[in-house]
Protein backbone atom coordinates (compact mmCIF):
# COMPACT_ATOMS: atom_id res chain seq x y z
CA UNK A 1 0.00 0.00 0.00
CA UNK A 2 1.48 3.33 -0.75
CA UNK A 3 2.01 6.13 1.89
CA UNK A 4 -0.50 8.34 -0.01
CA UNK A 5 -3.42 5.60 0.49
CA UNK A 6 -2.72 5.13 4.16
CA UNK A 7 -3.04 8.82 4.54
CA UNK A 8 -5.89 9.00 3.10
CA UNK A 9 -7.33 5.94 5.34
CA UNK A 10 -6.10 7.40 8.28
CA UNK A 11 -8.21 10.52 7.47
CA UNK A 12 -11.16 8.74 6.68
CA UNK A 13 -11.38 6.92 9.68
CA UNK A 14 -10.39 10.29 11.71
CA UNK A 15 -13.25 11.26 10.06
CA UNK A 16 -15.70 8.51 10.94
CA UNK A 17 -15.02 7.89 13.82
CA UNK A 18 -16.93 10.88 15.74
CA UNK A 19 -20.01 9.70 13.46
CA UNK A 20 -19.84 6.28 14.41
CA UNK A 21 -19.56 7.52 18.37
CA UNK A 22 -22.60 9.82 17.78
CA UNK A 23 -24.65 7.54 16.09
CA UNK A 24 -23.63 4.09 18.00
CA UNK A 25 -27.37 2.37 19.32
CA UNK A 26 -27.26 2.88 23.03
CA UNK A 27 -26.74 -0.60 25.06
CA UNK A 28 -28.48 -1.90 28.22
CA UNK A 29 -24.61 -2.22 29.45
CA UNK A 30 -24.87 2.04 29.00
CA UNK A 31 -28.06 2.10 30.65
CA UNK A 32 -26.51 0.17 33.26
CA UNK A 33 -23.58 2.21 33.59
CA UNK A 34 -25.78 5.45 33.77
CA UNK A 35 -27.81 3.28 36.49
CA UNK A 36 -24.92 3.06 38.51
CA UNK A 37 -24.09 0.34 40.96
CA UNK A 38 -25.45 2.54 43.62
CA UNK A 39 -28.64 3.12 42.52
CA UNK A 40 -29.22 -0.46 41.86
CA UNK A 41 -27.91 -1.49 45.31
CA UNK A 42 -30.63 1.42 46.95
CA UNK A 43 -33.05 -0.23 44.60
CA UNK A 44 -32.68 -3.75 46.01
CA UNK A 45 -32.10 -2.73 49.95
CA UNK A 46 -35.57 -1.20 49.19
CA UNK A 47 -37.49 -4.14 47.38
CA UNK A 48 -35.74 -6.10 49.98
CA UNK A 49 -37.51 -4.40 52.94
CA UNK A 50 -41.05 -4.49 50.99
CA UNK A 51 -40.46 -8.05 49.90
CA UNK A 52 -39.55 -8.88 53.70
CA UNK A 53 -43.27 -6.91 54.61
CA UNK A 54 -45.08 -8.98 51.79
CA UNK A 55 -43.82 -12.20 53.21
CA UNK A 56 -45.26 -11.37 56.70
CA UNK A 57 -48.48 -14.02 56.93
CA UNK A 58 -46.95 -16.55 53.77
CA UNK A 59 -46.65 -20.17 54.48
CA UNK A 60 -45.01 -22.75 51.62
CA UNK A 61 -44.33 -26.57 51.66
CA UNK A 62 -40.27 -27.87 52.09
CA UNK A 63 -38.74 -30.82 51.65
CA UNK A 64 -35.53 -31.45 53.08
CA UNK A 65 -33.30 -34.08 51.76
CA UNK A 66 -30.06 -34.36 54.04
CA UNK A 67 -27.04 -36.90 53.48
CA UNK A 68 -23.91 -38.15 54.98
CA UNK A 69 -22.42 -40.12 52.03
CA UNK A 70 -19.06 -41.62 54.20
CA UNK A 71 -21.74 -42.92 56.95
CA UNK A 72 -24.08 -43.84 54.03
CA UNK A 73 -27.03 -42.15 55.87
CA UNK A 74 -30.01 -40.46 54.77
CA UNK A 75 -33.00 -38.39 55.74
CA UNK A 76 -36.25 -36.73 53.79
CA UNK A 77 -38.44 -34.07 55.94
CA UNK A 78 -41.57 -32.85 54.93
CA UNK A 79 -42.82 -29.81 56.96
CA UNK A 80 -44.80 -26.66 56.57
CA UNK A 81 -42.73 -23.31 56.81
CA UNK A 82 -44.80 -20.50 58.09
CA UNK A 83 -44.04 -16.68 58.62
CA UNK A 84 -45.87 -14.86 61.39
CA UNK A 85 -47.18 -11.56 61.45
CA UNK A 86 -44.14 -10.21 63.29
CA UNK A 87 -41.90 -12.11 61.19
CA UNK A 88 -41.30 -15.31 62.88
CA UNK A 89 -39.93 -18.24 61.12
CA UNK A 90 -41.35 -21.73 62.18
CA UNK A 91 -41.50 -25.09 61.12
CA UNK A 92 -44.43 -27.73 61.21
CA UNK A 93 -43.49 -31.47 60.85
CA UNK A 94 -45.21 -33.39 58.74
CA UNK A 95 -43.48 -36.57 58.12
CA UNK A 96 -39.66 -37.98 58.19
CA UNK A 97 -37.83 -41.08 56.57
CA UNK A 98 -34.28 -41.60 57.31
CA UNK A 99 -31.16 -42.20 59.79
CA UNK A 100 -31.98 -40.63 63.03
CA UNK A 101 -28.15 -39.04 62.67
CA UNK A 102 -29.43 -37.30 59.89
CA UNK A 103 -32.62 -36.08 61.13
CA UNK A 104 -31.48 -34.77 65.00
CA UNK A 105 -27.33 -33.75 63.59
CA UNK A 106 -28.56 -32.20 60.33
CA UNK A 107 -31.70 -31.13 59.26
CA UNK A 108 -32.94 -29.94 62.91
CA UNK A 109 -29.55 -27.89 63.24
CA UNK A 110 -30.38 -26.40 60.15
CA UNK A 111 -33.52 -25.52 60.79
CA UNK A 112 -32.53 -24.06 63.91
CA UNK A 113 -29.68 -21.92 62.92
CA UNK A 114 -32.07 -20.53 60.59
CA UNK A 115 -34.41 -19.49 63.12
CA UNK A 116 -31.57 -18.08 65.25
CA UNK A 117 -30.46 -15.81 62.52
CA UNK A 118 -33.95 -14.85 61.48
CA UNK A 119 -34.02 -10.81 61.68
CA UNK A 120 -30.49 -10.23 62.73
CA UNK A 121 -29.20 -7.09 60.23
CA UNK A 122 -25.94 -8.02 61.02
CA UNK A 123 -26.25 -11.25 58.47
CA UNK A 124 -28.74 -8.72 56.15
CA UNK A 125 -27.01 -8.41 52.43
CA UNK A 126 -26.83 -4.77 52.52
CA UNK A 127 -23.87 -2.48 52.26
CA UNK A 128 -23.51 -2.00 55.86
CA UNK A 129 -21.92 -5.44 55.70
CA UNK A 130 -21.05 -6.26 52.18
CA UNK A 131 -18.95 -4.65 49.40
CA UNK A 132 -21.16 -5.12 46.11
CA UNK A 133 -18.90 -5.18 42.76
CA UNK A 134 -21.19 -5.03 39.33
CA UNK A 135 -20.13 -7.59 37.30
CA UNK A 136 -22.40 -7.03 34.03
CA UNK A 137 -26.37 -7.55 32.92
CA UNK A 138 -27.18 -10.94 31.22
CA UNK A 139 -30.50 -12.83 30.22
CA UNK A 140 -31.19 -15.94 32.36
CA UNK A 141 -33.99 -18.04 31.94
CA UNK A 142 -36.04 -16.10 30.03
CA UNK A 143 -35.41 -13.14 32.68
CA UNK A 144 -32.60 -9.88 32.59
CA UNK A 145 -30.65 -9.85 36.14
CA UNK A 146 -28.19 -7.63 37.18
CA UNK A 147 -24.50 -9.95 38.34
CA UNK A 148 -22.68 -8.59 41.48
CA UNK A 149 -20.09 -10.10 43.05
CA UNK A 150 -20.18 -9.68 47.05
CA UNK A 151 -17.79 -10.14 49.85
CA UNK A 152 -18.31 -9.56 53.35
CA UNK A 153 -16.64 -6.40 55.33
CA UNK A 154 -15.81 -8.62 58.39
CA UNK A 155 -15.40 -11.86 58.79
CA UNK A 156 -18.51 -12.73 60.76
CA UNK A 157 -20.21 -16.09 61.10
CA UNK A 158 -23.08 -16.44 58.91
CA UNK A 159 -21.67 -13.71 56.10
CA UNK A 160 -20.67 -15.16 52.73
CA UNK A 161 -18.00 -14.47 49.30
CA UNK A 162 -20.18 -14.93 46.42
CA UNK A 163 -22.20 -13.79 44.18
CA UNK A 164 -25.74 -12.20 44.03
CA UNK A 165 -28.13 -11.99 40.64
CA UNK A 166 -30.83 -9.64 41.01
CA UNK A 167 -33.56 -9.18 38.30
CA UNK A 168 -33.14 -6.06 36.41
CA UNK A 169 -37.02 -5.03 36.82
CA UNK A 170 -37.54 -5.07 40.55
CA UNK A 171 -34.23 -5.42 42.04
CA UNK A 172 -35.25 -8.61 44.20
CA UNK A 173 -32.73 -11.44 44.17
CA UNK A 174 -33.47 -14.62 41.99
CA UNK A 175 -29.94 -16.40 42.98
CA UNK A 176 -27.15 -16.05 45.70
CA UNK A 177 -24.19 -18.42 46.07
CA UNK A 178 -21.17 -18.65 48.10
CA UNK A 179 -19.07 -19.81 50.51
CA UNK A 180 -19.17 -18.67 54.24
CA UNK A 181 -16.18 -16.53 55.69
CA UNK A 182 -16.01 -17.53 58.77
CA UNK A 183 -17.14 -21.66 59.85
CA UNK A 184 -19.72 -21.41 62.50
CA UNK A 185 -18.18 -24.88 64.03
CA UNK A 186 -14.21 -25.62 64.56
CA UNK A 187 -15.60 -28.90 62.99
CA UNK A 188 -16.66 -27.10 59.64
CA UNK A 189 -13.66 -26.94 57.45
CA UNK A 190 -16.03 -25.28 54.12
CA UNK A 191 -19.53 -24.41 54.06
CA UNK A 192 -20.91 -23.85 50.49
CA UNK A 193 -24.34 -22.93 49.29
CA UNK A 194 -26.44 -21.76 46.57
CA UNK A 195 -30.06 -20.14 47.23
CA UNK A 196 -32.46 -19.83 43.76
CA UNK A 197 -35.76 -17.46 43.74
CA UNK A 198 -38.55 -16.93 41.81
CA UNK A 199 -40.02 -13.22 41.92
CA UNK A 200 -43.63 -13.89 41.72
CA UNK A 201 -46.18 -10.58 42.52
CA UNK A 202 -43.15 -8.74 43.20
CA UNK A 203 -41.71 -11.12 46.11
CA UNK A 204 -38.90 -13.17 45.83
CA UNK A 205 -40.25 -16.46 46.51
CA UNK A 206 -37.65 -18.79 47.49
CA UNK A 207 -37.49 -22.16 45.11
CA UNK A 208 -34.39 -23.74 46.17
CA UNK A 209 -31.34 -24.31 48.47
CA UNK A 210 -28.24 -26.76 48.00
CA UNK A 211 -25.30 -26.57 50.95
CA UNK A 212 -22.16 -28.79 51.18
CA UNK A 213 -20.93 -28.41 54.60
CA UNK A 214 -17.16 -30.32 54.77
CA UNK A 215 -17.00 -31.87 58.58
CA UNK A 216 -13.88 -33.06 59.99
CA UNK A 217 -13.86 -36.70 60.36
CA UNK A 218 -17.08 -37.28 58.28
CA UNK A 219 -16.45 -36.03 54.92
CA UNK A 220 -19.09 -33.60 53.22
CA UNK A 221 -22.85 -33.47 54.08
CA UNK A 222 -25.57 -32.66 51.74
CA UNK A 223 -28.00 -30.60 52.08
CA UNK A 224 -31.13 -29.62 49.49
CA UNK A 225 -34.10 -27.94 49.91
CA UNK A 226 -36.98 -27.77 47.45
CA UNK A 227 -40.14 -25.30 48.51
CA UNK A 228 -43.32 -25.58 46.64
CA UNK A 229 -47.09 -24.68 47.58
CA UNK A 230 -46.54 -20.74 48.67
CA UNK A 231 -49.19 -19.17 49.72
CA UNK A 232 -48.54 -15.12 49.98
CA UNK A 233 -51.61 -14.38 52.13
CA UNK A 234 -52.17 -17.70 54.79
CA UNK A 235 -53.28 -17.18 57.98
CA UNK A 236 -49.99 -16.34 60.07
CA UNK A 237 -50.01 -17.24 64.15
CA UNK A 238 -49.13 -14.51 66.20
CA UNK A 239 -45.86 -14.27 67.48
CA UNK A 240 -46.21 -15.86 70.95
CA UNK A 241 -47.85 -18.88 68.99
CA UNK A 242 -45.13 -19.03 66.85
CA UNK A 243 -42.57 -20.00 69.38
CA UNK A 244 -44.54 -22.83 70.50
CA UNK A 245 -44.75 -23.68 67.28
CA UNK A 246 -41.23 -23.52 67.15
CA UNK A 247 -40.02 -25.32 70.46
CA UNK A 248 -43.14 -28.40 69.70
CA UNK A 249 -40.78 -28.93 66.11
CA UNK A 250 -37.46 -28.85 68.14
CA UNK A 251 -39.18 -31.24 70.29
CA UNK A 252 -40.42 -33.29 67.76
CA UNK A 253 -37.05 -33.51 65.54
CA UNK A 254 -35.16 -35.11 68.90
CA UNK A 255 -37.06 -37.70 69.48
Amino acid sequence: MQIAECKWLLLLGLILFPLLAVTAPRTEADDDQALGTAAIIDKFVEATQSHEDALRGASMQVNIDASIPKLKEHGKLRALRKISKVGTVTYRVLGFQGDNTVKNDVIARYLQAEQQGQGDQNLAISPQNYKFKFKGRRAEGGQDVYMFQISPRKKRVGLFKGDLWLDAKTCLPVMEKGRLVRNPSIWFKKVQFERDFAVKNGVAVPEHMSSTIDVRLIGPVHLDIDYSDFEQNADADSDDTGQAGAVAMAGSMGK
